[in-house]
């Protein structure tokens, strides 16, 4: 709906603004400045609007914009493609998402595909970033978590996972940016709230990452996991829209064919299957 998210387009605007420098967009970088990044003011040269409508944005007294101003500043601002439908979300000029359900259910269908990767790691989660299902393989990579359900929490509030994986600031990164964009989608959602405010409570690391603003999709990305079982493991992930449940995303996490990683994520399969057998074994008397 129009005009319920001023102040949300206007932190925004605000938080980007201030991560442009005059030298990104071509403006003399010489005198002194009293602002982090742009002022109002050359925003709203660059995006061709006059500097008090540009003001009224980022106050939130403006909540109307037009798809061509969130264009124009879009530009002005270099904000990527995830940033910009991430604008128009704020802006209202995008029909909000149906609301995600608390006990999200994958389709059997798909529990069944994740279990045909065999030498893949997979997944299925929703915008919170919780894992509702996965495969053998992912259970085994995300084992030394307490609770790798929640992983968001997991992230900023479990040690383990700062062993577990060995880029962890920019993992805690990228994760800040894509529930920011889960935010954009889901503006109602009472358990993502929930998770923000928990955390910015609880962790200072989130809370800085929470104000930049930034925003990104999941996308294809590497992460480099350090088990303390078997070692290294090298991940390729791809995401993908689960088409027939809005919301839902197939995350399958591939090492290199031939790599130590691949031998890594093959025995890990193998310890972690030979484990389940053992504990299902009747202890003897």
């Amino acid at each position: 709906m129009r005009g319920m998210s001023g102040h949300e387009l206007g932190a925004f605007l605000r938080a980007r603004r201030s991560q442009v420098t005059p030298a990104d967009v071509g403006l003399p970088t010489s005198g002194s400045r009293r602002v982090a990044g742009l002022r109002r003011e050359e925003v709203a040269v660059l995006a061709g609007v006059s500097a008090d409508y540009y003001a009224r944005l980022e106050q939130g007294r403006e909540t109307n914009p037009s798809g061509q101003v969130i264009d124009a500043i879009a530009g002005a601002l270099r904000l990527g493609i995830d940033a910009r439908w991430h604008a128009y979300r704020l802006a209202g000029l995008l029909p909000e998402s149906a609301p995600t359900h608390p006990h999200d259910q994958v389709h059997p269908a798909l529990l069944q595909l994740m279990d045909a990767f065999p030498t893949a790691v997979a997944y299925v989660i929703n915008r919170r970033l919780d894992v509702l299902a996965s495969n053998a393989l992912a259970d085994a990579l995300l084992s030394p978590l307490a609770d790798p359900h929640r992983m968001v929490r997991s992230l900023f509030q479990d040690p383990a996972a700062r062993e577990l994986f060995a880029d962890w600031h920019s993992v805690a990164r990228d994760t800040v940016e894509a529930l920011r964009l889960a935010a954009g989608h889901d503006r109602h959602d009472p358990e993502l709230a929930a998770i923000v405010r928990e955390l910015i409570a609880e962790s200072p690391e989130f809370a800085a990452l929470w104000r930049d603003h930034s925003v990104s999709g999941l996308g294809r990305k590497t992460k480099v996991f350090n088990h303390p079982d078997v070692g290294c493991i090298t991940l390729t992930y791809q995401a993908f829209d689960v088409q027939a449940t809005d919301g839902q995303y197939l995350l399958v996490g591939t090492a290199e064919t031939g790599s130590t990683g691949a031998d890594s994520l093959a025995l890990l399969g193998s310890l972690h299957a030979a484990g389940r057998r053992d504990d299902a074994r009747p202890s003897s008397s």
